[in-house]
């Protein structure tokens, strides 16, 4: 007898529960840098094309696979053909790498959190606090330096929690989500609120939303605005996949996909004009610029915002702890999607039960993410994060496209969409998912490989760019092709799988001998790419919001909050439908 598939207690646990996957900590604390460093105002742009035409047409590919065919990344996958399994496992391993340093950024909140009571950073700098209190930093990726006790304590309660959640399966996942989302939020928002009401204000989102047009003639400017939609909608881990397994079949695809999509877009937004304001009052506050400050990744989080947090006139405290607060909830519901679609993966691959499959996935995840706990710990997140968003994610993103979209035909996937869903695709997906987004990630790619031997990566050296890498990559393509000949030994890896594997391994050699495999036009070609933002115009640098930067934040707002509405109105008509239909 066929086992009965789990499944979300509602829409609303659903949805809840992919937005919490997609909103993260990069939305926090990556996205308003990107757009900074990109054009202000004018990165909108680029970044709402590329929504459009890779980050939801991806959510609506991802969606709909899981739905269709009813099964977890690699399931799916298998039943779509059956020499295909591996790039589902691919996903999740990805995926699982990438939970294992989450979870320490995680650790690293629950200190802050308990430090912000007594605002501990404030006696020797945000800086240092930072560096050598907390992560106690060594001197390279080769120091490891021993365990740091204090981030270990917060690993055990991470991932402590994340079992605790998981294992009580998908009904209770989506009650806590439904519970903390909507929490996480109002956080933001309140914090929100404190930002654009600090003296300061006006001149940090003056720097956030005063558009550069200028910039739009620079590639770099339109290939970060699709590196970070492809970032941070969770593409590619098999996430989206899993969810939407765990819906009936004839359910929504398309105007749920637009919900999520628009919701993470509008959760950015706000965080860049939370970021943004509250980094102008600190300019204001200790005389320096915001471009002196560190305003992306962890040094935004755990140097910056800390910082503005001391210099408040009234409850830094409470904003602290509301602050840290909130990107633990940000950054649980996210970890819990990665570790789920494993878990997922697993069960219905072996057939064991959800706890013995959760205990061993957070298991094995604490065991890894003891490294990054290490005090050499930072320089092994940075270097494998690196890797595996620039490379592994794009890969399995770029193989969905080409699959989905030549050999499936992604007609079928588009007509089954469009059976099911409140609101009709029409041939414009076809045409993203088989020509403009597999487009765009081969050239994301390539420009990425060309910097990447033009100069060793933030200059590390080579054994732990290999280590943290390019073996990495490698190996997790092979451990991917061994769980799919497990128990299906039928199963052949060529093709693709072996493209890949045999890719990674020549550039794991050129990295050894040091080989610049395009000579001097690698050198040739960033020099080129960089040029175009030295050459752009260049705007009035003015104090406060200017004129352009009141109209940009009322597009921007009106554009996300608008589609955002219309959607959630499309699908409380069809569910009060529903509800009228079942009761006659």
């Amino acid at each position: 007898m066929a086992k009965i598939r789990e499944r979300w207690s509602g829409r609303t646990a659903f949805l809840l529960s992919i937005i919490g996957s997609a909103v993260g900590l990069g939305n926090i604390w990556r996205f308003p840098y990107i757009a900074f460093k990109n054009g202000g105002g004018a990165f909108l742009i680029p970044y709402f094309l590329a929504l459009f035409t890779a980050g939801i047409p991806l959510l609506i590919l991802e969606t709909g696979i899981g739905q269709k065919l009813q099964g977890s990344a690699a399931d799916s996958f298998k039943k779509i053909n059956k020499d295909m399994e591996w790039l589902g496992w691919l996903a999740l391993l990805v995926g699982m790498i990438i939970s294992t340093y989450y979870a320490v950024v995680i650790a690293w909140c629950w200190n802050y959190a308990y430090h912000s009571i007594s605002l501990a950073w404030l006696s020797q700098g945000a800086n240092d606090f930072f560096n050598n209190s907390v992560l106690q930093i060594s001197s390279g990726p080769g120091q490891l330096g021993g365990i740091v006790w204090w981030v270990l304590l917060g690993l055990v309660l991470t991932w402590g929690a994340i079992w605790f959640i998981i294992s009580r399966g998908v009904k209770w996942l989506g009650k806590y989500n439904q519970v903390m989302i909507p929490i996480a939020l109002v956080m933001l928002l309140v914090l929100l609120f404190r930002g654009v009401t600090l003296e300061g204000a006006a001149d940090g989102l003056g720097k956030f939303l005063t558009p550069d047009i200028g910039k739009l003639l620079d590639p770099n400017v339109w290939l970060a605005a699709y590196s970070q939609i492809f970032y941070t909608l969770s593409l590619g881990f098999g996430i989206l996949i899993t969810y939407a397994s765990y819906r009936r079949r004839d359910e929504d695809v398309t105007n749920n996909a637009l919900i999520t999509g628009m919701s993470n877009s509008t959760v950015e937004f706000l965080a860049g004009i939370t970021v943004f304001s509250t980094a102008g009052f600190l300019a204001a506050n200790v005389g320096t610029s915001i471009e002196q400050m560190s305003i992306s990744g962890p040094g935004l989080a755990f140097k910056t915002y800390p910082a503005a947090i001391g210099n408040l006139p009234h409850f830094a405290p409470f904003f602290g702890v509301l602050f840290f607060g909130m990107l633990l909830f940000l950054g649980t519901t996210s970890l819990i999607s990665l570790i789920e679609a494993v878990v997922c993966g697993l069960r219905d691959k072996f057939g064991i039960g959800r706890l013995p499959a959760t205990t061993l996935i957070c298991l094995v995840g604490f065991a890894f993410g003891l490294l990054f706990a290490t005090r050499a710990g930072l320089y092994w997140l940075d270097i494998i994060d690196h890797w595996t968003n620039s490379y592994g994610l794009t890969m399995v993103g770029l193989a969905e496209c080409i699959i989905i979209g030549w050999f499936y035909k992604s007609k079928t996937l588009r007509d089954f969409a469009n059976s099911v869903s409140e609101v009709r695709l029409g041939g414009w997906w076809d045409i993203c998912i088989k020509y403009i987004t597999p487009g765009v990630l081969i050239i994301t790619v390539a420009y990425s490989l060309i910097q990447e031997f033009a100069a060793p990566y933030e200059g590390y050296t080579l054994w732990p760019r290999l280590a943290g890498g390019w073996f990495l990559i490698t190996v997790i393509i092979i451990i991917a092709i061994v769980l799919m000949k497990t128990k299906s030994p039928e199963s052949r890896a060529h093709g693709p799988a072996v493209v890949l594997f045999l890719f990674f391994g020549m550039l794991s050699m050129l990295a050894i001998f040091n080989i610049d495999y395009l000579g001097i036009y690698s050198d040739y070609i960033v020099t080129t790419m960089n040029g175009f933002a030295e050459s752009t115009l260049e705007t009035e640098q003015v104090s406060g919001m200017s004129a352009s930067s009141w109209i940009i934040l009322l597009i921007g707002l009106t554009i996300l909050l608008g589609t955002l509405f219309t959607a959630i109105r499309i699908a409380f008509a069809s569910e009060k439908r529903k509800r009228i239909v079942s009761q006659k």
